[in-house]
Formats: C-alpha cells, sequence, structure tokens
C-alpha cells in the first residue's frame, strides 16, 4: 500500500520562523495572555502565522516580518530599528553560542533594549569594531547580498611590515579554500616603532565577507594578525564609539547603506555604455 506523507500544520518555515521568538513569548509579551494561557492558545488552534494555523509549542515567529494573529487579530508589529554596536573582543555577533560565550545580544539586554535583533553578518570573537543589529529582515538581507558589494573596513595591527610585493599579492586577491579573493582596497597606515618585533596596522577594505578572511588573508603573506578592528561599514564609520557602545543608526546612515549600487548592474551599464561607444566611433569614421 502506498504511504501517504503526512500533512504539514504549521506555518512554512522561512529564515524569520527558524531564528525568530517563541509565539508565547510574543503573544504574552503583547498583552494578550499570561505564557501559560498562550501555549494554551496555541495547543487550540487559535493562533496563526502567515495564514497557518500553528499548534506545536516552541514554534518560532519573526515579530515584525510575519503576520501573527490570535483569533484573527493581528499582534502589534514593533518599530523597526537600526543599531550600530561596536562589538568588543570576547562576544560572539550571533544570538546565541552553543559553547556558551558571550553574546552581543547580552549587550542590548545589558543596556536595557528590548526586542528580537539580529547581527547583520559576522564579527569574530577575538575581535571588535562596528557590527549592525536590527529587526529588519529586508534590510540585513540587502546588506549582506554579495551583489551590492557593501564596503568593510578593518584595522589590522600585524606582525611584521609587509613589503610591496606582499601589498600587491593583497590587493589583486590571494587563494582561500581553492577559490581567490576579491580586489581589496590595502595601505599601511603606520610602522609600530619600539616594539620588540615589527609591526605595522594595516587597512584592509573588503566587499566580500568570507569566514575570518582578513586574518587568513594577512596570513597568508607572512604577516599574522595580532589585533583586528573593523572600522567603518559602507561610510559609517566608529567615530566617537568605544567598545561596548550601542547607538541609532540616524536615518541617513540607512539611507546611505541600502543605496550601494547592484554590482550586476553596474556591469550592464559599462557594458551598455561600451557599446554605445563603439557605435559613435563606428558612425564617425
Amino acid at each position: 500500500m502506498k504511504q501517504v506523507k503526512p500533512v504539514p500544520t504549521g506555518p512554512k518555515k522561512t529564515a524569520s520562523t527558524e531564528r525568530g521568538i517563541r509565539l508565547q513569548k510574543l503573544i504574552s509579551e503583547a498583552g494578550i495572555a499570561s505564557r501559560r494561557a498562550s501555549e494554551q492558545l496555541i495547543l487550540d488552534g487559535r493562533v496563526m502565522v502567515n495564514g497557518k494555523a500553528v499548534r506545536e509549542l516552541g514554534t518560532r515567529a519573526d515579530p515584525v516580518q510575519d503576520d501573527i494573529r490570535v483569533d484573527g487579530r493581528r499582534l502589534p508589529r514593533p518599530a523597526r530599528r537600526y543599531l550600530l554596536m561596536y562589538k568588543p573582543r570576547g562576544y560572539v555577533s550571533t544570538r546565541s553560542d552553543p559553547e556558551k560565550r558571550p553574546t552581543v545580544i547580552e549587550l542590548l539586554e545589558r543596556a536595557k533594549i528590548r526586542g528580537y535583533f539580529y547581527p547583520v553578518g559576522r564579527l569574530d570573537y577575538e575581535s571588535d569594531g562596528l557590527i549592525i543589529l536590527t529587526n529588519d529582515g529586508t534590510f540585513a538581507e540587502r546588506l549582506m547580498h554579495p551583489r551590492y558589494g557593501l564596503e568593510r573596513a578593518y584595522e589590522a595591527r600585524v606582525r611584521g611590515i609587509p613589503d610591496a610585493r606582499a601589498l600587491d599579492r593583497l590587493r589583486k586577491g590571494v587563494p582561500l579554500d581553492g577559490e581567490r579573493t576579491q580586489p581589496a582596497g590595502v595601505t599601511i597606515v603606520k610602522v609600530l616603532e619600539g616594539k620588540s618585533t615589527p609591526q605595522a596596522v594595516v587597512e584592509v577594505v573588503l566587499k566580500e565577507g568570507r569566514n575570518r578572511q582578513v586574518r587568513r588573508m594577512l596570513e597568508a603573506v607572512g604577516h599574522p594578525v595580532l589585533r583586528l578592528t573593523r572600522v567603518r561599514i559602507g561610510r559609517i564609520g566608529i567615530g566617537i564609539l568605544k567598545p561596548g557602545d550601542i547607538r541609532d543608526l540616524a536615518p541617513r546612515e540607512i539611507e546611505l547603506l541600502v543605496k550601494t549600487k547592484d554590482a550586476r548592474s553596474k556591469t550592464k551599464d559599462e557594458r551598455r555604455k561600451t557599446k554605445d561607444e563603439r557605435r559613435n566611433a563606428s558612425r564617425q569614421r
């Protein structure tokens, strides 16, 4: 006899439902019912997410992105918020960590910033510097999508002083995991005097974000990183922020971040321009 696959009873899983907040918490925080009563509402099938009834406790949803309803009434959506944090070293840029290390979310809680936020991209545990957190999934995906090539600038204190050949290799790209890195902006900011071993501060500007990329690139050319700080995202710099500081991005800053041009459309424009120039040149002959 042919087996019939069970029909899913919950909402289709998306990025938001995978990483969101438990429904009973959202319902209780909205003032509709206590946490225990919210669980019963779910078990009774009175809660819907994106048009589908949910009966499974522990189901998560994103209060900003998802349509959450109790008895047909929509939960109020929180205002979208965009935070700039100077992440200190010794914190993980995720919502939770299986190794139980401190996370950037704990810094938000310490600052009494409530709500469901997630970091845009990563900044490794040993590094410090700028990271953006938001509850706006569309904004986060826009910033992280490789087609837009949002610049991220880092200052790395390295062992030794890179020579012209090493700088050229970094600028043109070095092989990592069998694939060459994209061209990068690389400049020696200063040479540190008085150290037992020569050291330099190198600025690296990337438009891609592989795992521990700056550290691995500099290691590949023989200059391991001693300290790494992300100093700029797009056109937003650290300014007067100190490790642990958090502030809201200004509307103008948000606009600057999402105004990055699509690299693919730029390529199309360049091809069209070249084609037009060739056509005009042939007409003049």
